[in-house]
């Protein structure tokens, strides 16, 4: 790793954090590299990250609060803490609500969450988020997850034909190999992170 990626550590250790923390002594925008360094290890070593949010929020700036919570809902969702992620999702939204020029992916990834968990009682929240935020969808992986979370929240309300429609549409979403950006053909395609909700959309739609 150069060192003008000191905030970028994928891996974290007693050595690695007595570096970042020299560094980050020396910095300007502490809050900005804290963020990111927290993003980078939020699925890989939670309490850390959890850790380098508690110093960023702890901070004056506060122009990356609502990515810092989605941050913290990754972490959460690593450490298995459902409620904890979902209520970060929630104030990542509440913070693009009050500041609708930064934008986060929480408006997909907090219904998705919703409905991998079978949280019923929250299932006219992450809907009435779907449709609140459908305009902004853009790659294969987002009208992926969007319908998907649709199907799987129609069919549990008992709405069958509605349920199958977006399955068939995330499914359709899936089959794309190409992203439709030029240099970024690869980019936001759906992964095999998705089998779980890909054999739940296959009952759905059988």
């Amino acid at each position: 790793m150069s060192s003008e990626d000191w905030y970028r550590n994928e891996e974290w250790s007693e050595e690695i954090e007595n570096k970042f923390f020299e560094k980050l002594k020396r910095a300007r925008r502490k809050e900005q590299y804290l963020r990111i360094q927290a993003c980078t290890i939020a699925s890989t070593e939670p309490d850390v990250a959890l850790s380098l949010l508690q110093h960023y929020f702890a901070l004056e700036d506060d122009f990356d609060h609502a990515q810092a919570y989605c941050d913290m809902a990754t972490a959460y969702v690593a450490k298995g803490e459902i409620e904890n992620a979902i209520n970060a999702y929630g104030k990542a939204l509440e913070r693009e609500s009050a500041f609708p020029n930064l934008k986060t992916d929480a408006y997909i990834r907090y219904p998705m969450l919703i409905v991998e968990n079978k949280l019923i009682n929250l299932y006219q929240s992450a809907s009435e988020v779907l449709d609140e935020h459908q305009q902004r969808l853009m790659f294969p992986v987002d009208h992926f997850r969007w319908h998907a979370a649709k199907a799987i929240i129609a069919s549990a309300i008992g709405g069958k034909e509605l349920a199958a429609k977006h399955a068939r549409m995330a499914f359709d979403a899936a089959k794309i190999k190409k992203s439709g950006f030029r240099f970024h053909q690869s980019l936001g395609l759906v992964g095999k992170e998705y089998k779980g909700v890909v054999n739940e959309l296959r009952a759905i739609h059988a």
